[in-house]
């Protein structure tokens, strides 16, 4: 996966933000692409400048991955079409926001089905492939947020938690094989990743553009976790790694809560996908 010319690469949550951002660098790259995301219309969107600004090409299947029915349905599609997946990238994601007991329960759970239950089910069917023919790569996009507990997101970041965890141990699994596996930890990314919440995005937020190609530069280096944004956020993941976990909770309690998180709500209608 050193040369992405003329593979084929899976991105969840494609449609925009830093799926999008994504599929136009891998583009650039030379890959091919297989857009994935619940608006077929966005998809077809970013699939038509795509294949005209860089001529590679772009298929696009709309879906929506937090229903378990539609991850079958995504495998057979892919199936249909008979190329390998050379390169998942498993975008896609929601994080509910707010205290949690008192926010309905179903952008939490929604949060989990899409996070992890999707990311999940891709990678074995995927993955399982990858291995078969001895070559492949998978990144899982995470968050600066999988290093701590997060009160006021308390479900997202606990969702990265898994996906952190879960990356590294699969990556050690497949040492070997020929399928690489890493994870991305982005910080705040210059996207409408709470346009369905009442919350705003860091206004020094990287941009989703810088935050793509870090990410493939460093999967290409062959690492297993990925730090793409402003180097100074990475220093966020080292106070989780030395202090009690009590403090750590309450330190980001209090970040949360000066960011105006404690205050935010989930929209009633509306979901947006990915980061």
């Amino acid at each position: 996966m050193d040369d992405y010319a003329g593979s084929t690469a899976l991105i969840t949550g494609a449609s925009k933000g830093l799926g999008e951002a994504y599929a136009r660098e891998l583009a650039a790259r030379g890959a091919d692409l297989v857009l994935v995301a619940r608006s077929a219309d966005a998809l077809e969107r970013v699939a038509r400048q795509i294949r005209t600004e860089r001529g590679v090409r772009v298929d696009v299947i709309a879906a929506d991955l937090a229903d378990r029915s539609c991850v079958d349905a995504l495998l057979r599609e892919i199936d249909k079409d008979g190329r390998p997946v050379d390169l998942l990238i498993n975008n896609a994601g929601i994080g509910a926001v707010g205290p949690f007991l008192d926010e309905p329960l179903g952008p939490n759970l929604g949060s989990i089905d899409l996070n992890v239950t999707a990311l999940v089910a891709l990678v074995h069917a995927i993955g399982g492939r990858m291995r078969a023919r001895g070559r492949g790569g998978i990144i899982n996009v995470a968050s600066l947020a999988a290093f701590q507990p997060m009160p006021f997101q308390a479900t997202y970041a606990a969702s990265k938690a898994f996906l952190l965890s879960f990356t590294e141990a699969l990556a050690e699994e497949l040492r070997g094989t020929g399928v690489r596996v890493m994870a991305a930890h982005p910080g705040p990314v210059d996207t409408g990743f709470f346009d369905a919440t009442t919350a705003e995005i860091d206004p020094q937020a990287d941009s989703a553009e810088s935050v793509a190609a870090r990410t493939l530069d460093d999967f290409t280096r062959g690492r297993t976790n990925s730090y793409p944004g402003k180097a100074s956020r990475r220093l966020s993941t080292l106070a989780p790694r030395v202090l009690p976990r009590a403090a750590v909770a309450r330190l980001a309690g209090d970040f949360n809560r000066r960011a105006g998180l404690a205050g935010a709500r989930n929209k009633a209608a509306g979901r947006t996908e990915g980061r």
